[in-house]
């Protein structure tokens, strides 16, 4: 059966602080769930109610077999979901002290999801998806850069739209300069880019007055405006340009120069880790439905505010049920 949605990028276990409001260093107890940034996205669209996949990779190893049981769980076919014997899948630990403080802590050491290869993206339904998303730490490493693109150029091929999450994750690359130059080059093949106002800044490099920053000046620059910055990522190739403004919600950027502001949903925070990937799946699910940008973006708001107020990102996704009694409380989508 043909999937609404395939999602490509990384996987991992997220080992959760279960002392809110204590110091990373005094924490005594983890909450263990399954995270990644398009894994989130594929599970929160698939629980709204899209045939929504995702193409990671996980080791051979304790940790990868937690994350296929989950997805299994969830209803997701992980037969394309290669194991990489030789690659450990990957761990996130994160610290939780609300309402603006959340260390987070990577470990992707020669982890398993940057180890994609063309041959595995053949191997999955990527020429059978009406959308096809991925994220921007996808191309910080080999072999992850190129299948991803050749992912990307196939799904186009096949009449999907192609989005990209920005998702900069700094400790991923080893020059921010790299960072930008790989998300602009994959523009050309990308319909739709979502991002915050620092990742869309990130990835277009460019000071005030539109002029390159060098990686030695990004800790001083005050980079760009988001107008500068998103300017130049509709200028490349996307129609659209999602900016998520946290708590406010968004701001719909077309390429005809119209901007439309997308209020969000006031809620009291837990933890703001994998809002932006609900986000995500509730826009998709409302641009595979044919809804308007509007609405679309509304829903995504509704899921992402929902999110916040729990402690983990994959397993709280919310269902469409449980968005549309949350959204009823504040007039409706």
């Amino acid at each position: 059966m043909p999937l609404d949605l395939l999602c490509m990028g990384r996987s991992s276990i997220d080992l959760y602080s279960k002392d809110l409001g204590a110091p990373f260093e005094e924490i005594t107890q983890f909450a263990a769930y399954v995270g990644g940034s398009p894994t989130n996205i594929a599970v929160g669209a698939r629980r709204l109610g899209l045939n929504s996949g995702i193409l990671t990779a996980v080791g051979n190893d304790p940790v990868g077999q937690f994350i296929i049981h989950f997805l299994q769980t969830e209803g997701f076919d992980t037969s394309f979901i290669p194991v990489k014997a030789e690659r450990r899948s990957s761990a996130v630990l994160l610290g939780i002290q609300p309402p603006d403080r959340f260390p987070l802590v990577f470990y992707r050491s020669n982890n398993a999801d940057i180890a994609l290869t063309i041959d595995d993206v053949l191997k999955s339904p990527v020429d059978q998806c009406g959308l096809f998303q991925f994220a921007g730490t996808n191309l910080s490493s080999e072999s992850s850069r190129s299948a991803t693109l050749y992912a990307a150029e196939i799904a186009r091929k096949h009449g999907a739209k192609i989005v990209l999450d920005i998702d900069f994750r700094p400790d991923q690359w080893h020059d921010i300069r790299a960072f930008g130059v790989s998300i602009r080059s994959a523009l050309h093949l990308v319909d739709f880019v979502i991002g915050t106002e620092d990742e869309f800044n990130a990835a277009a490099l460019v000071d005030a007055s539109g002029v390159q920053v060098t990686h030695s000046q990004m800790s001083d620059a005050h980079v760009a405006v988001q107008g500068n910055a998103v300017q130049q990522m509709l200028t490349a190739g996307p129609s659209v340009a999602v900016q998520k403004t946290g708590a406010k919600g968004c701001q719909l950027h077309f390429a005809d120069g119209a901007t439309r502001d997308v209020p969000g949903f006031p809620v009291e925070i837990v933890n703001i880790l994998g809002a932006g990937d609900a986000f995500g799946a509730g826009l998709l699910y409302g641009i595979s439905q044919g809804w308007d940008w509007y609405r679309s973006a509304r829903l995504g708001n509704a899921c992402g505010a929902i999110l916040v107020t729990q402690h983990g990102c994959a397993e709280f996704m919310p269902t469409m049920a449980q968005v549309l009694d949350f959204a009823s409380t504040y007039g409706g989508l």
